[in-house]
């Protein structure tokens, strides 16, 4: 939906898996890193998981719901 012409010539060209998988591997790294240091920024350590694990869980899923949120405006949509 997002780039037809790119789509069509990956098919085309047998190239579209080694594409969706280097995306995806920048997804990855990206995520990995910003988790970290969203969670290091707002002092999401494993001293609060280790006191109220809901509350860590919590903070956990709203940075990687922001993360993802990211990943999804500067990587897989752009």
């Amino acid at each position: 939906e997002q780039r037809p012409i790119l789509y069509a010539d990956l098919v085309i060209s047998c190239k579209l898996h080694n594409y969706l998988a280097g995306i995806d591997a920048q997804a990855q790294v990206k995520l990995n890193m910003l988790m970290m240091q969203m969670a290091e920024k707002e002092g999401v350590t494993n001293q609060l998981k280790a006191q109220d694990q809901m509350a860590w869980v919590r903070a956990m899923n709203s940075i990687r719901n922001r993360v993802e949120e990211i990943i999804n405006m500067e990587i897989i949509f752009a």
